[in-house]
């Protein structure tokens, strides 16, 4: 029987956006996507409506969700870049909460990051965090999922790394490289988010894969499985950051940023808590060697470059 339940997802054109959305949607369940790219491609045609985001006119956005029962926020901004700021974002997903408290949304599905604080030095970290006290502190009943780094078809880190060893002498690991990475499969994260979002209770939970690896451990996996001949060297976190700005301006993108790299090496991006994803990055590689790298994927192109 088909299930007329709505949900509204943000960003369903986006990474994660589209492997939730097509989750949904075999199950029957019609979906409303909240963008800030309108005018983009709609894989799913029909099968999805499409809404701006409307942050500058809350009646609209509040117009914009009535109808769906659930919202599975993935919006936010990977880095500041030009008028798209972190304050922005945090301001924007605290009318996007409004919106839904007074659209009638029952529940919210919101994506976080691991070890998100509001006391974090990090703007990042800082500003997950302030999002996920303003979700507990609203009336609506809610999931807030913290993943680490995802990893899967069409995703950016993993990619981007196979893509510089296949195409780079060198490949410089920012400082001594023993901080940790544990990432998680993007269908193992979207089994978290779709099944929160079917329940009642509030719940806080972090979505990390089971293998944790070093950095140094984790480009020589990629090296490896991507049969790339690379020499990997380590440098100082500052004098790395300026060869990526490099590599940045021959791609047209920003490859890393300061506070990244201060992430990963405060182990920001591991968790104490047991292991939800069962998918194993190492043997994920090994099935998708040839493909894994052989396209660079563009921050800028996919969240900053309205037009494209």
């Amino acid at each position: 029987m088909y299930n007329t339940e709505l949900y509204a997802v943000t960003g369903a054109f986006g990474y994660t956006g589209k492997y939730i959305t097509r989750r949904l949607l075999s199950q029957g369940k019609r979906v409303k996507t909240l963008t800030g790219h309108p005018n983009r491609h709609n894989p799913f045609g029909n099968h999805v409506s499409i809404a701006p985001f409307n942050f500058e006119n809350p009646d609209k956005l509040i117009k914009s969700l009535q109808g769906a029962t659930v919202l599975i926020n993935t919006y936010w901004v990977r880095f500041s870049y030009g008028l798209v700021t972190y304050d922005k974002a945090v301001a924007n997903t605290k009318i996007l909460v409004k919106a839904a408290e007074k659209a009638g949304i029952r529940r919210i599905v919101h994506i976080s990051i691991s070890n998100a604080s509001e006391d974090s030095s990090l703007p990042y970290f800082k500003g997950k965090g302030l999002l996920e006290k303003v979700i507990i502190n609203s009336n609506l009943s809610y999931a807030i999922i913290r993943p680490t780094v995802i990893f899967g078809n069409e995703d950016i880190l993993i990619n981007n790394i196979a893509w510089m060893l296949r195409r780079f002498p060198l490949f410089a690991i920012p400082g001594p490289g023993d901080y940790k990475i544990q990432p998680v499969f993007v269908e193992d994260m979207v089994d978290l988010i779709v099944n929160a979002a079917g329940k009642e209770e509030n719940i806080i939970t972090d979505a990390v894969g089971p293998e944790t690896f070093t950095f140094n451990e984790l480009v020589q996996l990629i090296r490896d499985k991507t049969g790339a001949n690379t020499r990997i060297i380590h440098m100082k976190p500052g004098l790395a950051l300026f060869l990526s700005g490099l590599i940045g301006k021959i791609v047209r993108d920003v490859v890393l940023t300061r506070d990244e790299v201060e992430g990963l090496m405060a182990n920001l991006l591991i968790s104490k808590d047991p292991p939800l994803g069962k998918t194993r990055l190492s043997e994920w590689l090994g099935q998708n060697a040839a493909t894994v790298g052989a396209n660079y994927a563009s921050e800028l192109n996919r969240h900053y470059r309205k037009s494209l």
